[in-house]
């Protein structure tokens, strides 16, 4: 820890020399992250024997910190992560973290172990004591089938969990299939997680943008230029790709940070993606960036029928869209089958260019 100050005085210290700007809900949670580094620092983090707490050391209750998007709580646990003195921490998404598991379990269940749990929560708990998760929320039913046990036994054996969310705990994996199977793992959370919402009336993230140009075209090297000062604004520099798993496939965004993720066309409608993938994708992230929309028309139908399915989902989910695009929307599908629906399409592009439309 920097100094040995706990994020109180770290936040203070930024505001003071005008790094950050204060704000009376983060404010109010940063006692809450200083609760989890004392009790840290005076519990040893061994693994207990069979995840067992002795009586002069109980287990530390982590923090689930959720609210509305751009309120500051990747920043927060950016900052709470940076300043932990536990050497042994790991900040991931949790999308990211998730496609570990899966792939762990796999090689897991080639050894035939009886429970392929069991030796990736006990991987994960030797090489890690504070895991931070960014942007928790389930939307796979195979996600939603492991993550009560997982966590269980991570939980178990000493591991402190620190996750943002832009839901409240009861609203995970809201409406998706055999949720009841997925009702211990919340209670578990409000169990060891100190639940806290950051009901700050600011989006910094849409703050970021008010007034700015995010559709951009034609699609040269001025749009370019201009939309990578805008990645680098938002992403803040730790970027790694998005892998989604939907319906047993991976979508893959190959960059993402802080719940913006960037792709081109190409990526996201050059390829056999569905309504379902797309619905995926608006809902893991926050701000989407797609580059080098070409003109659309008979000669690629297929893929200009994906880009109007991936507005809508986007649109449906008030995700903000920063794009390039070889023309203005009205004039991107001009001839062949399509163009009327596409009437559609241009005027929601048009409509998701206005400062405060992801607000509306």
């Amino acid at each position: 820890m920097m100094a040995n100050m706990n994020l109180t005085e770290t936040y203070q210290a930024r505001v003071a020399s005008g790094t950050l700007q204060a704000d009376d809900a983060q404010l109010a949670a940063l006692p809450l992250f200083d609760q989890v580094l004392e009790d840290m620092s005076q519990t040893s983090g061994k693994k207990k024997f069979l995840g067992l707490f002795g009586a002069d050391e109980v287990p530390v209750r982590g923090l689930y910190l959720w609210g509305g998007v751009g309120r500051g709580q990747s920043m927060l646990m950016d900052l709470f992560f940076e300043i932990a003195p536990e050497p042994r921490k790991r900040r991931v998404h949790f999308h990211a973290f998730m496609r570990e598991v899966h792939a762990a379990m796999h090689e897991a269940r080639k050894r035939k172990v009886d429970d392929a749990i069991a030796p990736v929560a006990e991987d994960i708990a030797r090489d890690v004591r504070l895991l931070c998760f960014d942007e928790m929320q389930i939307s796979d039913i195979t996600d939603a089938t492991i993550v009560g046990r997982l966590f269980q036994k991570l939980f178990a054996a000493g591991v402190v969990v620190v996750a943002t969310s832009n839901r409240v705990p009861d609203d995970l994996y809201k409406d998706g299939l055999n949720r009841d199977l997925f009702l211990p793992f919340i209670a578990l959370i409000k169990d060891r997680l100190a639940v806290h919402e950051l009901a700050s009336d600011t989006d910094y993230r849409q703050d970021r943008l008010a007034g700015a140009q995010v559709y951009f075209y034609p699609a040269d090297a001025t749009a370019r230029a201009a939309i990578k000062e805008i990645w680098q604004e938002l992403s803040g520099g730790q970027v790694s790709p998005l892998m989604l798993i939907v319906k047993s496939r991976e979508v893959v965004l190959p960059s993402f940070s802080n719940g913006v993720a960037r792709s081109t066309f190409f990526d996201l409608c050059g390829v056999p993606l569905g309504a379902a993938d797309y619905l995926a994708i608006a809902d893991a992230v926050r701000v989407l960036i797609v580059e080098d929309i070409p003109r659309l028309s008979r000669s690629n139908f297929n893929e200009a029928k994906r880009f109007v399915t991936l507005i809508d989902a986007l649109y449906e989910a008030r995700v903000r869209l920063i794009c390039s695009a070889a023309d203005a929307p009205e004039r991107l599908y001009v001839e062949g089958e399509g163009v009327f629906e596409f009437e559609r399409t241009a005027s929601r592009l048009r409509e998701m260019q206005s400062a405060d439309w992801a607000q509306n």
